[in-house]
């Protein structure tokens, strides 16, 4: 069990970045997959980015492939997102997400999550 706490969440102008970082507590950080989920009200929480424990990194889903990168430290516990070129439709709460199996695309694949952090991005 890993405890994860996000932060860099924020308001931005459209065109503008935000870089979301997730440090994690307890567990063995570095055999965990980690993902990057996001969600707006009334939705289902939708994958954004994740990682294996050894770097490899599934498909970006289309709305944000070129303009995301998921990347870690296992040396600091810590999953980062660096965003670019936002928009208005990625506006949503950021969750930061680890298990420790192959990371999976769904949310029920992943055990622990954090609290969420609210990115939004305006017009």
């Amino acid at each position: 069990q890993v405890q994860l706490v996000e932060s860099g969440g924020g308001l931005v102008q459209t065109g503008g970045s935000l870089r979301l970082s997730c440090v994690a507590s307890g567990g063995t950080f570095s055999a965990h997959s980690l993902a990057w989920f996001r969600q707006v009200p009334g939705k289902a929480r939708d994958f954004v980015a994740g990682i294996s424990w050894s770097g490899y990194i599934p498909a970006y889903p289309d709305s944000v492939k070129g303009r995301f990168t998921i990347s870690r430290d296992n040396a600091k516990n810590t999953v980062s997102l660096q965003m670019n070129s936002l928009t208005p439709e990625d506006t949503a709460v950021y969750y930061c997400a680890a298990d420790l199996s192959w990371p999976g695309l769904q949310p029920h694949d992943y055990a622990n999550w954090g609290q969420g952090t609210q990115v939004t991005v305006s017009s």
